[in-house]
């Protein structure tokens, strides 16, 4: 597997490539926003770890141009703290944000856990929800607005939290299942992940997420989709 690296601090990026490298990965390094871009589209890597705060383009910029092209996992690594920069990163299409300094140990169990993949299954390809269609096989979504068709963007963890929703439509989906089966039995209670996910999934499927009409919240345990055609 291919990893790109963004850091400005040249101790973390010779930590993480000896580390990385270790452990079989294919590390490519970048030491500001505009060099990570290049590097991205150069050498077209399977995952990506940046930090926030670069030179140049800034981690949310480079997610963000990322995200014009690829769907591959994004993992933040960042002193930034405030819940606030954490939303912004998971808005601009981040799927998980590990805040500096942290253990080698959680950095593996993440990237095993974003590498993790729930397999399609032809046995519900499309389903429809409202005016939004989600084609499980294709890994598309759309939503007719305006008598237009419209893409929406998904990131890699927001298709895992979806699917399984729909695989299991009508029932209440507990919290620690759906953080078992995406990040592993080590998250098993870091309902706070879950919470900004489905939060962002609310965003781009319902047409009021204020009022949820698909994804709603089993109080206390999980989470259950609704309206499925």
């Amino acid at each position: 597997m291919k990893i790109l690296i963004a850091d400005d601090d040249q101790q973390i990026l010779r930590a993480l490539r000896i580390t990385l490298t270790a452990k079989k990965y294919t590390i490519i390094t970048a030491v500001d926003g505009t060099a990570a871009l290049n590097a991205a589209i150069e050498h077209q890597p399977d995952l990506f770890l940046l930090d926030l705060g670069m030179p140049g383009l800034d981690g949310v910029e480079v997610i963000q141009g990322i995200r014009g092209w690829s769907q591959a996992p994004i993992l933040v690594l960042s002193g930034r703290t405030s819940p606030s920069e954490k939303v912004k990163a998971l808005d601009a299409g981040a799927d998980d944000y590990i805040t500096k300094p942290f253990s080698i140990e959680e950095l593996l169990a993440r990237l095993r856990a974003l590498t993790r993949r729930i397999r399609s299954d032809e046995s519900v390809p499309v389903v429809t929800l409202g005016p939004v269609t989600v084609d499980l096989a294709a890994r598309i979504v759309t939503r007719i607005q305006d008598d237009k068709l419209k893409s929406i963007s998904l990131t890699p963890t927001e298709w895992q939290v979806l699917e399984i929703l729909i695989r299991n439509a009508g029932k209440v989906v507990t919290r620690q299942d759906l953080l078992t089966a995406i990040w592993g039995t080590e998250h098993a209670m870091d309902s706070g992940y879950l919470r900004l996910y489905i939060s962002q999934l609310r965003k781009k499927i319902e047409v009021n997420p204020a009022k949820p009409e698909f994804i709603s919240t089993a109080s206390g345990i999980g989470y259950r989709l609704d309206g499925l055609g």
